[in-house]
């Protein structure tokens, strides 16, 4: 990855690999069957600085570029999928909205927080009735003068039980579709905002996920991210910064998968040999490889571009598509050569096929991703 990264993003992405090692990978077991995300990894991570990885210094942050970062979030996902989605939605969704479209007051007081991990950050889009289709979400804002009254219930929301900053899209104005929607920040303790229960998931379930209900929540007018009628126009924005990070997330966890059947390809003995040394798994391994190899050139492609600050819609889609149905092909695979022991949970690759799964669903799903790359086709 010479082409893309430099020394410095390199050594990042080792020092991160030396944490996940030896601070995630040994209990990621525990963390997926117990369904938890430690508080004091969490209080690590943003020592090292990783809360603020990307955001500006003047605010806290470290200021470093998005593909340094994806290195990063690679090297989490590959030690525990759960824990470094976490990562991935603090800074790329939520840290980045307020750095791109956030005013200064509401940069200077949630940024610095957020990057010393004080507040982590949570992003509520879907609802129950509304996901790829953003523009039919439900949950209303209503001008109160003074403030704006928020009702509605998000669903799926990453983060939602340590989160101390929500960044909530609702409607302001009904009638306009998805001209009529805007973005807010609600704090944690705003009265009328509750939690549901855990979502009890395939995979990634180091990762926090539930409903977030809001029954006439007030939140000051400063509060409003952007303008009025522009949350659909940022969501769209930061939606390739979050497929950016789905992307590297797969390429982790794929990662991983491979290393794991290597590793296991060579101790395997069966008719009187080690099972590498028959063309069939051979040339699995080899399709493995060469796929993760393609789709991390994909991913940081789209990683540059947007460090670049070019357009990076459809780069980000491609990349989010053939990552997330790579690391699905990638696993799948990593549990065959397994054989049956793929199938127990005693061996990882069981839990990298359960991790896999979802990345072909969130932040837009494969079909999602399709409409987006062949709508931009088709205006050339």
């Amino acid at each position: 990855m010479d082409l893309f990264l430099s020394e410095e993003d390199q050594e990042f992405k080792d020092m991160a690999r030396d944490f996940a090692e030896k601070r995630l990978y040994p209990r990621a077991m525990e963390f997926d069957e117990e369904g938890i995300t430690p508080q004091e990894l969490i209080d690590e991570v943003a020592e090292l600085g990783y809360l603020g990885f990307t955001v500006p210094e003047e605010y806290g942050g470290m200021g470093f570029r998005a593909t340094t970062f994806m290195g990063v979030i690679e090297e989490m996902c590959a030690a525990c999928a759960g824990f470094g989605i976490m990562l991935s939605v603090h800074c790329s969704l939520t840290c980045e909205i307020l750095k791109l479209f956030g005013s200064e007051e509401l940069k200077k007081k949630y940024l610095p927080d957020m990057a010393a991990g004080k507040k982590i950050g949570a992003y509520c889009i879907t609802e129950p009735n509304a996901g790829t289709d953003v523009a039919s979400i439900a949950t209303t804002a209503v001008d109160k003068g003074d403030h704006f009254l928020l009702n509605g219930t998000k669903s799926f929301v990453t983060n939602a039980n340590f989160a101390g900053v929500f960044i909530v899209f609702a409607k302001t104005d009904p009638d306009k579709g998805h001209k009529g929607i805007s973005c807010f920040v609600v704090d944690c303790d705003s009265e009328g905002l509750t939690l549901g229960q855990p979502e009890k998931k395939c995979g990634i379930k180091a990762s926090d996920t539930r409903e977030v209900n809001l029954a006439d929540v007030k939140v000051p007018k400063e509060n409003l991210v952007g303008e009025l009628g522009q949350g659909f126009r940022m969501c769209v924005t930061i939606l390739n910064s979050g497929r950016i990070g789905v992307s590297f997330q797969a390429i982790g966890i794929a990662q991983a998968a491979l290393k794991e059947a290597l590793k296991y390809s060579k101790e395997r003995v069966q008719f009187g040999q080690p099972i590498a040394n028959f063309q069939a798994i051979q040339f699995k391994l080899a399709e493995m490889a060469t796929r993760i190899d393609a789709g991390r050139l994909l991913a940081y492609r789209a990683a540059q571009l947007k460090d670049e600050g070019k357009p990076c819609h459809r780069e980000s889609s491609m990349s989010k598509l053939f990552c997330s149905t790579m690391a699905n092909y990638v696993c799948n695979e990593a549990v065959q050569i397994h054989g049956g022991y793929g199938y127990i949970k005693e061996y990882a690759v069981e839990r990298y096929f359960r991790d896999a799964r979802v990345t072909e669903l969130y932040e837009g799903t494969s079909e999602a991703q399709r409409m987006v790359i062949s709508k931009d086709l088709l205006k050339e």
